[in-house]
């Protein structure tokens, strides 16, 4: 969700702050502020609304500052996303203490403020906000005195606050540090050349450095020009883990597309080949070197659980079809907000699989905890390297799709998908319920999908075309079959987050059991026909066609290339290629994510940052 960004170095602090906030605006935010050391001691500037707000109000209080303050070259910026408080400039952060020397920003929730709050107003702090941050401000201004430095009192407090959080501060006392704290929510250092950053996302300061720290679980990390140190909460030094990231700025830029997510939507089929890369022997077998799950650790599975939210989960629905068909092993797939409420039956021979784009969904890793917590194996699936998720699991896979800057998932949904796929497949070759060689062709096939996924993406002007016929539509219907339905729930998933529009996914079959008192004369609905290999579904969704066209309903039909046998019933047919049934999403998603973004654009809508929605929902 929120942004967070830290330097210190010698180049202007509020440029380097400012830009790298620009780059984490697809997290979603409400409120974006700075704070900037200069000569003049601590500049805090902080507006309500999107960055060009900020900008502004930097550019006028520059104007007016006296030449004796100068550019600060250790500062940091936050973008908000209120939990605490409404979004307004007293609740943006940062956030200082009662002398105005101490600038902190946040991430997460600190569950216990309500009683530091009443603390400190007992003790004649005055607190301007009606958040939870200004708090650890004031935290931080009583321990400082006799800590010894910002870095100490950090570690005091942070044995004081429950809850998820990272914090950066910078103390006017301590000109050349700045100081950062992760527990539960991500927070990542960048080593730069007499530089150095903190940020929520390497993507805040890939265009200086793509060297990297993963910080961990209850850290705190002391920043300057020439060090990094870390050490847990009890100042004990604490062991890293550097990296590189392996993409550049220009990954992080729109490449001449309106919008990020034209750009992703465009992405996939690279996307997919790179999920792919690296994961087939020389002996045709298929190798997941990140899996760090023995073979027969996995022989010993008897039952799989997917946790998930929102696309992902919908990507988990799909492997659920995979692994019971390919690994012959029964497969649950949960809501990971749901799963520890509920008294899941776990064994030590469960596997359990967390499914996260962004590795830091607080959902899927509290799940993925409990999991843990009853001595489960946990294999995760994501895309950000070094984020909290993978390093909490026993293994990973990633899915390698670069990163995804617009807030409505599509390339890395696929390559969830084809992630899932060959987990799935792995499965099977290690528990011998498919041959090697039927492996090996089902890994062809899927070798094959770029191509496909490509060949969707030039046929998409008629996709559009319809999209803008039906902006002034106040809902829109999905229907699907097997993996044809989770396909229905994302496409109405992506309208709801793009359009603002009402939609449902279906599962065609229960159409009479409620859903079809919905259709009414010209309500769009689309439907998503299974290949004509799988006759029986097939035949029946043609009939779901015809019931609700008998009903009065636009239908528009997502089906294979060379299936006639549905044209009489479609007002609209998009074609996509002929793939096995299990491997459709991959083909038949697309049209359905440029249904919904060119939909949205037609009214009027930032597909980018969707309303009240952030990228990475790091908090219950």
């Amino acid at each position: 969700m929120c942004g967070i960004v830290g330097y210190v170095g010698a180049k202007p602090a509020i440029e380097v702050v400012v830009d790298g906030l620009a780059r984490l605006e697809y997290r979603g935010y409400d409120s974006a502020g700075v704070a900037v050391l200069t000569g003049g001691g601590l500049r805090s500037v902080k507006r309500a609304g999107k960055l060009a707000n900020l900008r502004e109000a930097l550019a006028a209080e520059a104007g007016s500052a006296p030449p004796s303050e100068g550019e600060g070259t250790l500062g940091l910026g936050h973008t908000r996303w209120a939990t605490h408080g409404q979004p307004n400039d007293r609740n943006a952060h940062p956030h200082t203490d009662c002398a105005g020397t101490i600038a902190v920003v946040h991430n997460g929730i600190i569950e216990n403020f309500a009683s530091l709050r009443a603390e400190l107003e007992g003790r004649g702090h005055e607190l301007a906000s009606d958040t939870d941050t200004e708090a650890v401000a004031h935290l931080l201004e009583e321990q400082i005195a006799d800590s010894g430095g910002l870095a100490e009192a950090m570690r005091r407090v942070c044995r004081r606050l429950e809850g998820a959080f990272t914090l950066v501060a910078v103390h006017a006392g301590d000109p050349d540090m700045v100081v950062g704290a992760r527990r539960n929510s991500p927070l990542v250092v960048g080593r730069g050349d007499g530089e150095n950053f903190l940020a929520s996302d390497v993507s805040a300061f890939i265009e200086h450095t793509r060297e990297a720290i993963e910080l961990g679980q209850d850290q705190v990390v002391e920043l300057r020009r020439d060090m990094v140190t870390v050490t847990d909460f009890d100042g004990k030094p604490a062991a890293v883990k550097e990296y590189h990231v392996d993409w550049d700025v220009s990954a992080a830029e729109k490449g001449g597309y309106d919008y990020f997510m034209l750009k992703e939507i465009a992405e996939q089929p690279r996307a997919v080949a790179d999920t792919l890369l690296g994961r087939i022997g020389v002996d045709g077998r298929l190798t997941l070197d990140e899996m760090r799950l023995s073979d027969d650790e996995l022989r010993d599975v008897d039952k799989i659980i997917i946790v998930a939210c929102g696309t992902a989960h919908h990507a988990g629905m799909i492997a659920k079809y995979a692994i019971e068909h390919w690994a012959q092993l029964p497969c649950e797939v949960e809501l990971a907000s749901e799963f520890r409420y509920r008294d899941s039956i776990l064994t030590r021979s469960t596997l359990v699989i967390a499914i996260s784009q962004s590795g830091e969904t607080m959902d899927t890793l509290m799940a993925l905890r409990h999991a843990r917590e009853q001595r489960v194996r946990v294999l995760g699936i994501c895309n950000v390297n070094g984020s909290t998720i993978p390093r909490e699991c026993d293994g990973v896979l990633y899915t390698h799709a670069g990163p995804e800057i617009a807030v409505a998932s599509t390339k890395a949904f696929l390559t969830q998908l084809v992630a899932v796929y060959l987990v799935a497949l792995y499965l099977a070759q290690v528990r011998g319920t498919k041959w090697g060689d039927e492996v090996f062709a089902m890994v062809q096939m899927l070798s094959g999908m770029p191509a496909k996924v490509e060949k969707v993406l030039e046929t998409m002007e008629p996709v559009r075309a319809l999209a803008r016929s039906l902006a002034d539509e106040r809902c829109v219907l999905f229907l699907g079959r097997h993996v044809g339905y989770p396909v229905a729930m994302e496409g109405a998933l992506k309208l709801k987050e793009l359009a603002y529009m009402h939609a449902e996914g279906f599962a065609a079959g229960e159409l009479k059991h409620g859903p079809i008192a919905l259709i009414e004369q010209g309500l769009p609905v689309v439907v998503v026909v299974p290949p004509r290999a799988r006759r029986v579904l097939h035949d029946k969704i043609v009939s779901n066609i015809q019931e609700i066209r008998a009903r009065g309903a636009r239908t528009i039909v997502i089906a294979e290339e060379g299936d006639e046998s549905v044209a009489p019933y479609a007002d609209t047919l998009l074609r996509v290629p002929a793939v096995p049934t299990l491997l459709q999403p991959l083909v038949a998603t697309v049209p359905l994510q440029v249904f919904a973004c060119e939909l949205a654009t037609a009214k009027g809508h930032d597909v980018d940052q969707p309303r009240n929605l952030a990228k990475s929902v790091t908090v219950e």
